[in-house]
Formats: C-alpha cells, sequence, structure tokens
C-alpha cells in the first residue's frame, strides 16, 4: 500500500494557512447576541454598523480589548433578529460590500445543536464572522493498484475559488436540514450520485478552522463523509457549480496536496484526514500528532 514518507511540512502549511485567523482576530471587533460572543467584525464594518445600524446594534465599550456590537435588547426574538440582520445584509449587498448572494439561510449559533438566535443570508457569513458549518464527501474507489479519490474542478464562474480542485460533493450546512439529508441532497445536485448510493455516506468526524480572508474571518466545522463508489460509477456535473470531475490515485491527490495550491483550501484539510484515517500517515513519522491536531485547532463546537 502506498505510504507518505518525509517530511510532512507540505500538509503542515495548509494548517497553518486555514487557521491564520486564530491569531488575527485580536485585530477584529466582536458583536454578540445577549451574553454570546457570535461573529467577529473587520474594524471598517465593525464602523459601517455603528454608523449605519444604530436601531440594530448598539456599542460595547472595553476598556483593555476592541470596542464591539451587540445586537439591540429589543430583538428578542429569532424572527426579530433575523429580520435586522437580514436588513443589514440587504444593505450591505446593495453596496457592494456582498458577493454571491445565495438566498440561503445559514443559522447562528453558539454551538451546533443549539437552538438559532437569528437566521442570516450565507453569502454573509464570512463578513459577519459567525461560525458556519458544512458538509464535505470524500468519494473514493478501491482499486486492485489502490485506493483512488474522485475531484472535481469547480466553475470559473464561482464567486468563490473559481476553478479550484474540490471534493466530489461538498456544502454548506443550511438552517433546517440535518447533515445526513444535506449529503443526501449535494450528492444528487453536484454529482447526480443516486439517492440509494448516497445514503451509503459514512460520517467520519469533522475538522475545524478559522482562516482569515480578504472578506473577514471564515469560521467554519466541517463534518466529515467517506462514501465508497463502484468501480463503474462515473459522476456528472449538474446545478452548474462543478465543471468536471476526474478520478485520481491518492498518491497523486497527496502530492497536489503537499507541493501546489489547486485545492480549495478547506478541502486540504479534509483530505489530510482522509490520509490519516487510512494510514497513508504513519504515527513513526515526525509531526504525526500535531498535524492531527491542526485539523482541528479551531473551536470544534
Amino acid at each position: 500500500m502506498f505510504t507518505i514518507s518525509g517530511n510532512l511540512q507540505g500538509y503542515f502549511r495548509w494548517v497553518q494557512k486555514c487557521n491564520g485567523g486564530l491569531k488575527a482576530k485580536e485585530r477584529y471587533h466582536p458583536w454578540s447576541v445577549g451574553q454570546s460572543t457570535i461573529g467577529y467584525l473587520q474594524p471598517w464594518l465593525f464602523q459601517k454598523l455603528k454608523g449605519e445600524f444604530p436601531n440594530v446594534f448598539k456599542v460595547l465599550t472595553k476598556p483593555e480589548a476592541l470596542d464591539g456590537l451587540a445586537l439591540n435588547d429589543q430583538l428578542s426574538t429569532c424572527e426579530d433578529r433575523s429580520a435586522a440582520l437580514e436588513a443589514v445584509a440587504a444593505r450591505l449587498r446593495d453596496d457592494g460590500v456582498l458577493s454571491g448572494w445565495r438566498n440561503e439561510l445559514y443559522p447562528v449559533l453558539t454551538a451546533f445543536n443549539s437552538e438559532p438566535l437569528a437566521l442570516v443570508e450565507r453569502a454573509a457569513a464570512v463578513q459577519l464572522g459567525i461560525k458556519a458549518y458544512g458538509v464535505h464527501v470524500n468519494g473514493y474507489v478501491e482499486t486492485e493498484k489502490g485506493i483512488e479519490l474522485w475531484v472535481a474542478m469547480r466553475s470559473k464562474s464561482k464567486p468563490t475559488w473559481p476553478g479550484r480542485l474540490d471534493h466530489i460533493v461538498a456544502g454548506g450546512q443550511p438552517h433546517g436540514l440535518s447533515p445526513q439529508a444535506n449529503v443526501v441532497k449535494e450528492c444528487g445536485e453536484e454529482a447526480s450520485i443516486p439517492q440509494e448510493l448516497a445514503r451509503n455516506a459514512r460520517p467520519v468526524g469533522a475538522v475545524s478552522y478559522e482562516e482569515e480572508q480578504e472578506m473577514g474571518l471564515k469560521r467554519d466545522v466541517l463534518f466529515c463523509y467517506d462514501l465508497k463508489l463502484p468501480p463503474d460509477f462515473v459522476p456528472e456535473p449538474q446545478d452548474g457549480e462543478v465543471e468536471s470531475f476526474q478520478r485520481l490515485p491518492i498518491e497523486e491527490v497527496a502530492n497536489i496536496i503537499a507541493t501546489t495550491d489547486k485545492f480549495k483550501d478547506n478541502c486540504n484539510l479534509v483530505i489530510i484526514d482522509f490520509l490519516i484515517r487510512h494510514g497513508f500517515l504513519k504515527p513513526e513519522q515526525e509531526g504525526y500528532l500535531q498535524l492531527l491536531a491542526g485539523l482541528r485547532w479551531g473551536p470544534c463546537t
């Protein structure tokens, strides 16, 4: 069986890049609902929301830290908060701050299984610095020569990561849908995988990270799934988000991750997790435990 030997730095660089927001967060202004801090704002956005939405946000002065914002206490229900944040997101869209509007609602949460404090347009998640969730599916085939992984090429018209490599199926976790149901939905929409096959996707854990991007802090928890596919199955693009699929030997995928930036950033973490779980990386290798721990540097709640 193929195993990875040598220095693991090519993999560590993705852990470091995807978690650059952990230290950068000190430069961001927190915002809260009640006593719960649920997001982080770039300084210019803090000033914009503070000045343009005085009925939505109030300023929280912190003597030894950056000032923050809190949603107005009079917005006491999820419905009230959602309506207020919808108006904020619409203004940001109209002002050219938000792109890639999805008409898809993300829950604003303190933890995955908590009740939503509000619902907000998905396109605003990074700018608002809220914790978001998603599902990533490792679609693989077992051959006589070893494991091969199905890899997608993202559409060049995508507003995020155009033309980069991706998982066979991946997607954000919207409000009102379980992760398993989301996997089945995304399998059909992105890769034409039949429901009876998609339901075989096996949950195998999660990775988390806090990445600083131009738009803000991307604070994600990704539920990971393995889907063993028949050798004769060929995925087909369905919803325009993917241009093509290719099936690559796992050693080629590992080399792409270690030596290039062809994959969408967070996919690297999920595939590194796959490499560890399937024994392509070994405990005997220097840095193994640090790499394993680094896949969950961001708060995984």
